[in-house]
């Protein structure tokens, strides 16, 4: 059994669920002087906060990070360049989203990173890896389960979503 387990799902994903919390705060506060707010902004700054921090918490400890990594993404465990580089991609696409430059090549490296990264949680949980989700890099531990599922293919969503209507 995973040494950090609890057997209380709200206290094992609390660190996720303050992410998530405070990404979508801070996407309704850059909205408030907006005066043509709407979901569509909304999401690019939800996304934007959401990848920063998620970034910011795997580049505390890089090699730890893209240790865990190796663990379960597909492409990680083929190519460590990838693991190491995986948290400045989402450092990219957050400010891509922030500053909504280039949107459609953002919605697109978004769906393709994501769904990815979905498929390899998916191979290891039916792996029956008893693992931490490197998600949230080694400062939280956050055990890898359909969380890390469900949190990869939200965003996909959100960006097929966003590339729909940029292209209406």
């Amino acid at each position: 059994m995973n040494a950090n387990y609890s057997p209380n799902p709200l206290k094992r994903y609390l660190p996720l669920l303050v992410v998530i919390g405070l990404a979508a705060l801070g996407a309704c506060a850059l909205q408030y002087p907006l005066e043509a707010a709407n979901s569509h902004t909304w999401m690019h700054s939800f996304m934007g906060l959401f990848l920063l921090n998620f970034a910011m918490l795997k580049l505390f400890d890089l090699p730890g990070f893209a240790d865990g990594f190796q663990m379960y993404d597909l492409l990680a465990k083929q190519n460590r360049r990838y693991a190491l580089a995986y948290p400045f991609i989402e450092l990219g696409l957050g400010l891509a989203y922030l500053s909504q430059i280039w949107p459609p090549v953002t919605y697109i490296v978004t769906i393709v990173v994501m769904l990815f990264g979905a498929s390899g949680v998916l191979k290891a949980l039916r792996d029956g890896l008893n693992i931490n989700c490197a998600c949230m890099g080694t400062s939280l531990n956050v055990p890898l389960s359909t969380v890390a599922i469900i949190e990869d293919l939200g965003m996909a969503i959100m960006a097929i979503f966003m590339l729909i209507l940029y292209m209406a």
